[in-house]
């Protein structure tokens, strides 16, 4: 595969990564509410996701979804699922009033490892079980198989799009983790947590609803 390609394919993937979705949404939310390391470890649970998508559509799974379009189906559902979940537990943090309080508290008694277990785990899951990402990596595939680019190609691709994940939301934690953004956050928390749960509601809600429409076709 031609660098030019190479370079066309990642400009795409870090343009995804830069623009604002639940990747962003995650990173920022356990940045605001836990401080820097659980912001960093969910960008390391992003990158963790975006890697492994690489992975299996270089083993084939794209060839998978392609003859069972029943498993996107299902990833739709649980995807949208995850997501709602998500806004539940951002809209009852809001109305619990326990946004920074309650964070600091859970800081406070909680070892710091399962904090940072659970910010990665929210990271890693939000790639997984969002069918757009696969869909992402569809793209990929194709446009590859265009440039008679191999299956390793994928790796290689999965490696940077990983490290520019690690970079971009990176940065988002370190800037979300900032005193000036966590003392935001701690005056107007209940709207911020609102905002969260209002989008991922949003954004499951269409990935659930489109789901089911595919079941009904």
């Amino acid at each position: 595969m031609y660098m030019m390609e190479l370079g066309t394919v990642m400009v795409g993937i870090a343009l995804a990564q830069i623009s604002p979705g639940p990747n962003m949404m995650a990173v920022s939310s356990a940045a605001l509410s836990g401080g820097r390391q659980p912001g960093l470890l969910s960008a390391v649970g992003v990158a963790t996701g975006v890697f492994i998508w690489s992975v299996l559509f270089s083993f084939g799974i794209g060839a998978v979804i392609d003859a069972f379009p029943q498993s996107l189906t299902a990833m739709k559902l649980v995807g949208g699922g995850y997501f709602l979940y998500l806004a539940l537990k951002s809209l009852w943090s809001c109305l619990k009033g326990s946004g920074s309080v309650g964070s600091a508290r859970d800081n406070l008694y909680s070892p710091a490892s399962k904090i940072g277990f659970t910010a990665y785990r929210t990271g890693l899951l939000v790639v997984l079980t969002n069918p757009k990402a696969a869909l992402m990596w569809v793209a990929v595939s194709m446009f590859l198989a265009s440039a008679q680019g191999t299956h390793p190609a994928l790796i290689v691709i999965g490696v940077l799009a990983s490290c520019s994940a690690m970079v971009i939301y990176g940065i988002y934690a370190l800037l979300f983790s900032t005193g000036v953004a966590v003392r935001a956050y701690q005056r107007f928390f209940r709207v911020v947590d609102g905002i969260f749960g209002a989008v991922f509601g949003v954004i499951g809600s269409k990935i659930l609803i489109d789901g089911m429409r595919d079941l009904r076709s």
